[in-house]
């Protein structure tokens, strides 16, 4: 029999105002959610209206770390290609975990899901892909930083309509080491290719991390997509 299906823990960081809605955000491998609370705390005070959800990923065995358990949303063999075998099963399961914390959100705390923003950084951002792109639900935005489309080959086979013209930002560094930029780049391409609204923004020197400039231009973004008041039907 199938296991029981776990419960993400994650850090929740409420609206400082009435809440009309959530911003999702996955973290990098070995990361936790508090990792970048500090960065939900920083675009909260400009955004009363909404709460941030950072999920914790699981701790489990990473192949490219020697197999050392890790927090970590799929197994990472390697990073040498684009087109190389990805653990597809541990990125679906990481996905359903995911879609329960959407689903808490629309039918708990009647929160729209064109009023929730999904997305994540690196392997995170990976998941918000995968996530948002798949996902019947029809979101405001999508946040990707830092990582790039999983499952190359197919993924555009899995993605739904539902989020064809859903904004998607798009943030890398042109000295990532990790995630190389040109997959950023190759990832957006494929995306637009396909009809996607992404909107790609290139960091000079900005190595796999953050900058304050592109936190600046998230901030842009969100205001964009998450208004503070919902326009009038």
């Amino acid at each position: 029999m199938a296991s029981a299906l776990k419960k993400l823990t994650k850090v929740v960081q409420q609206s400082k105002a009435k809440h009309t809605a959530t911003v999702i955000f996955m973290h990098g491998l070995g990361d936790s959610g508090d990792g970048w609370a500090p960065v939900g705390e920083q675009l909260g005070e400009y955004l009363p209206h909404i709460k941030f959800i950072f999920p914790n990923a699981p701790n489990q065995p990473v192949t490219l770390n020697m197999g050392m358990k890790m927090p970590s949303w799929y197994d990472i063999k390697s990073l040498n290609s684009l087109n190389q075998e990805q653990d597809e099963q541990g990125m679906l399961q990481s996905r359903t975990e995911i879609m329960q914390i959407v689903r808490e959100e629309i039918e708990d705390n009647g929160i729209p899901a064109n009023r929730i923003v999904i997305g994540g950084f690196s392997q995170g951002c990976v998941m918000g892909l995968m996530t948002g792109l798949t996902a019947e639900y029809k979101f405001a935005g999508i946040v990707s930083l830092s990582g790039y489309v999983p499952l190359h080959n197919k993924f555009m086979n899995m993605v739904s309509d539902a989020n064809r013209k859903t904004p998607v930002f798009w943030g890398h560094g042109d000295a990532d080491q990790v995630v190389r930029y040109a997959y950023g780049k190759q990832s957006v391409e494929l995306l637009q290719a396909n009809k996607f609204n992404v909107q790609f923004n290139t960091y000079r020197n900005m190595g796999h991390g953050s900058s304050p400039q592109e936190i600046r231009d998230l901030l842009v973004f969100l205001k964009e997509t998450l208004p503070e008041k919902t326009p009038a039907l």
